[in-house]
């Protein structure tokens, strides 16, 4: 009798260890039956690692029965890398320098396609995309799932009463790539990057000139993300030169995350197929160039009635107790959350005073330069939070996570977020980290999230962390040589 994964006479990993129930296995059921009826040719296999970076395999379609059921290997070093790629544990010595046997000598992994994630691509022929979730040989989660990481603590909001709903609004640049930079001096590690110049100007916000400069551009991306049936609202020009902003309908909690994750993905592969380079960098090192954040909008309904539990009870607030203390837990949390929220040296270079940007812990009424907006009113539906706080290369399941990780903590705790603000680079509030070396710094130091994600991640995400700060503090970077170099 041959099993799922198409073997003989035995059941499938799936099977095994029980990671689908019958409602999922139903779903993959009618996945493999989607890829076999299609003419697809192969299949790409994803999981987002630590940094939020799809990384994976390509398969022939012909074997998507096989890997849905047995899943596709990968090896552990993939799980130890920084944003360069290099490896940052001696995974050559004994438990891969994690004090865990699956870790040592670059073992594999599992990926295990979650078939809710399917995709046909519209930019690549005739292949289909799966994001998976990934699993030791003996069937235990990688402690290091990110995703895995970001459904247990929607699945602990859950278990108190609560639905996360998620909205995005994410800025980017997209400019006209000029030089990839192929040559092999240029493929260092991290790779040389590329020279590109500007789609507009800018300067110009959301004018109609400047949006139909850029417009042929964007239409590549409206059209390959619409395919995929991405919850597209809205496709703007930003404030700064070649600097666009998306923004999406709410979702789920996860269902967002993931999102995220394709869509970055997705707007950097169409971009390059049409000789452009798109970047989710926070401030890239270009003249005149503007920084992007990534704005996520949060509210929290009941899972026993769907309603808005951030919904005011009195027109003289914008939000309900709840809500008030939902923000509260993002506010006394947020040095220890920035690892999640801004994770690179890049991205602590927006928090800047009067620049749409917070530069502290701080909330008030339609005000864009808190860190924590809150509009709604006892009739709106719609009332919602927006965090302002992230870069759009945040880890998308870290991000989620630790947004219901630190407000649930303020439900739990009560926690006063304080009188809404009008001044906010005036408030007399904590300032947010001055670079990810605090940031780490107070992470290392938070009981929160060492309880929520354990110790085991906290201090694997902080090694990581500590390894990219040590390397770009051994640069001798252009300030140094202009600041020293004549002086001295």
């Amino acid at each position: 009798m041959t099993a799922r994964d198409g073997s003989y006479g035995r059941a499938s990993f799936v099977e095994r260890f029980g990671l689908r129930d019958t409602e999922m296995q139903k779903r993959a059921d009618e996945v493999i039956r989607q890829i076999e009826a299609s003419d697809l040719e192969s299949l790409r296999l994803s999981f987002a690692d630590q940094h939020g970076i799809l990384r994976g395999k390509t398969v022939m379609a012909s074997d998507a029965a096989q890997v849905m059921g047995s899943g596709c290997s990968m090896t552990s070093t993939l799980l130890t890398k920084d944003t360069s790629h290099r490896t940052v544990y001696p995974v050559w010595s004994e438990g891969g320098g994690l004090d865990m046997p699956e870790m040592t000598g670059a073992g594999d992994f599992l990926m295990v396609p979650d078939p809710t994630t399917f995709q046909v691509l519209p930019w690549v022929g005739k292949t289909g995309w799966m994001q998976c979730d990934i699993y030791f040989p003996d069937g235990r989660p990688v402690p290091f799932c990110t995703r895995a990481l970001c459904r247990n603590a929607l699945s602990d909001l859950s278990g108190h009463g609560f639905d996360l709903v998620a909205g995005l609004e994410v800025e980017l640049h997209l400019f006209r790539l000029e030089e990839q930079k192929l040559q092999p001096e240029h493929a260092t590690q991290p790779g040389a990057p590329p020279e590109v110049s500007l789609l507009t100007q800018g300067f110009q916000y959301l004018t109609e000139a400047r949006m139909d400069e850029i417009e042929p551009a964007l239409e590549h991306l409206r059209s390959g993300l619409s395919a995929m049936g991405l919850p597209l609202r809205s496709l703007e020009v930003e404030f700064g030169p070649s600097q666009c902003e998306l923004t999406l309908h709410a979702q789920d909690g996860l269902i967002a995350a993931d999102t995220m994750i394709l869509l970055r993905s997705a707007v950097k592969q169409i971009a390059r197929r049409n000789g452009l380079h798109a970047t989710f960098m926070c401030r890239p090192n270009l003249p005149n160039l503007f920084s992007s954040g990534w704005h996520l909008h949060q509210s929290l309904t009941d899972r026993s009635t769907g309603a808005n539990v951030f919904l005011p009870d009195t027109s003289d607030r914008i939000l309900s107790l709840t809500g008030r203390h939902y923000v509260g837990g993002l506010l006394a949390h947020a040095a220890a959350a920035c690892v999640f929220t801004t994770p690179t040296i890049n991205g602590y270079k927006r928090y800047r005073p009067h620049a749409l940007a917070p530069d502290r812990a701080i909330w008030g009424g339609d005000n864009k330069g808190t860190m924590i907006r809150a509009l709604g009113a006892t009739d709106d539906p719609a009332t919602r939070i927006e965090n302002r706080i992230a870069e759009p290369a945040a880890n998308p399941y870290l991000y989620v996570a630790s947004q219901v990780v630190c407000g649930m903590d303020g439900i739990a705790r009560k926690t006063d977020p304080g009188p809404v603000t009008s001044s906010p680079y005036a408030a007399n509030a904590p300032l947010l980290p001055r670079s990810l070396m605090d940031a780490v710094c107070a992470l290392d130091d938070s009981t929160l999230f060492r309880g929520a994600f354990g110790d085991i991640f906290i201090d694997y995400l902080l090694t990581i962390k500590r390894f990219e700060i040590s390397r770009f503090l051994s640069e001798v970077t252009d300030w140094e040589q202009r600041e020293y170099f004549s002086l001295f």
